[in-house]
């Protein structure tokens, strides 16, 4: 047999051996270049409450965040040069305590060596890195928290994908003086200073027409009990109740305003979606109900892009996505076009640059408002539209978008730098 007698031949047994080295050499060149290849990978930080009365924020955005990498890294990551890097997340629950949050930053950067940071659902908490990020080698993208002051330090590595509160605040007063409301009682988390900023923007809009606040009464995060501020307001006899505050307290408000008999104009500022309000209240009891905040996740009022993220995120979490969820995942592509444009992982000033000059990411999930066709004003801010929306029978509907004017906003806002 041919095969019999070739392989008898020592000069084919050779060629034979020589061919398989061959092939085995380029197998293991091929295998170490893939691997090389699957090894790449981008760190990036998440500093959010993960637990705690701040989680009702920092879950549904790290979830997001979750959902923009699967996104990307099933597409094959950010490509930067000649390679491809896969995203991996390093998470810290930072309660949205103060404290827990300079924690949970300083060990990412300081242990993880992280560059890119991204999270942040309140306030206090990340008004707290706010303070120290200036001094370090590193970007910061905010999402939900809305306290003014985060975007007037002048922070050249800082950027916001949500509005300020009181940008909303003044859109939601000039919108209840249009209602013919003239006297108006709030009650909200007034001792958290982006609430006290809405208020103090919705007043000054609101008097406008002649309208008054006639009464300014307190929650806390923890208050479950809203009787003694909603007899002290009902005795004062306002056209309108002003809820400002986190969900689950909003909600307990509503419910036994409802129960008190009150029969008033129910205005408020939380966000939030229909099966967070649920657990504590009827729809029968959020009945009329005005939400007056920024557009969101409004399917309605967005691209088709925002129903394929409701859809893919409910499929992926079992659970409605909140309004203010798609802040943070913006924020992941924001990082992606910049560092792309930027050609670097190293060079924080030069992706720093990108983002400052960036146009919205084509999967923005929000509305935003660009300023000189920029997502970030120069005080790194971004700006979405703001929008009323009422309850009716058992979900929010979009009504209408509010007034906005980012680009004055944003001059006043440059104005408060310190």
């Amino acid at each position: 047999m041919r095969g019999g007698r070739n392989m008898s031949n020592p000069i084919g047994r050779l060629r034979t051996q020589v061919w398989w080295i061959a092939l085995v050499v380029l197998f293991g060149l091929l295998t170490a270049a893939t691997a090389g290849a699957a090894d790449k990978e981008l760190t990036i930080g998440v500093s959010d409450a993960l637990t705690g009365g701040g989680a009702t924020y920092g879950m549904p955005q790290m979830n997001a965040i979750k959902l923009a990498v699967d996104d990307i890294n099933g597409k094959g990551g950010i490509k930067i040069g000649k390679d491809n890097y896969k995203i991996k997340i390093i998470a810290y629950d930072d309660q949205a305590n103060p404290t827990e949050a300079t924690n949970s930053v300083r060990k990412l950067i300081d242990r993880d060596r992280v560059k890119y940071l991204l999270g942040f659902c309140c306030s206090p908490s990340t008004s707290a890195v706010a303070s120290f990020i200036g001094k370090e080698n590193a970007v910061m993208l905010v999402g939900n928290a809305a306290e003014r002051t985060i975007t007037t330090r002048g922070l050249p590595n800082l950027f916001r994908t949500r509005p300020p509160a009181d940008y909303s605040g003044g859109a939601a007063g000039a919108f209840v003086r249009g209602k013919g409301v003239k006297r108006v009682a709030c009650i909200g988390a007034l001792d958290i200073a982006f609430y006290s900023l809405y208020l103090e923007s919705f007043e000054r809009e609101f008097v406008k027409g002649g309208g008054k606040i006639i009464a300014k009464e307190t929650f806390s995060l923890k208050d479950r009990d809203m009787t003694p501020q909603l007899t002290k307001v009902r005795a004062l006899n306002p056209d309108a109740l002003l809820v400002i505050g986190y969900i689950e307290p909003a909600a307990f408000v509503y419910r036994q305003s409802v129960e008190l008999g009150m029969k008033v104009q129910r205005f408020g500022f939380t966000s939030g979606n229909e099966e967070q309000f649920l657990t504590v209240a009827t729809s029968e009891q959020m009945e009329g109900v005005w939400d007056l905040r920024p557009t969101e996740l409004t399917l309605e009022a967005l691209k088709p892009s925002a129903k394929v993220y409701y859809d893919s995120y409910k499929k992926k979490f079992g659970m409605t996505p909140m309004p203010a969820s798609p802040y943070a995942y913006d924020q992941v592509y924001v990082l992606k076009h910049a560092l792309e444009k930027a050609g670097t992982l190293e060079d924080i000033k030069k992706v720093i640059s990108e983002i400052a000059t960036m146009p919205v990411p084509p999967e923005a999930i929000m509305k935003y408002m660009p300023i000189n066709g920029k997502m970030f004003d120069e005080n790194g801010q971004a700006y979405t539209t703001n929008s009323a929306f009422q309850w009716h029978n058992g979900k929010w509907r979009y009504v209408a978008d509010l007034p906005s004017d980012p680009a004055a906003y944003s001059v006043y806002l440059r104005s408060l730098r310190k």
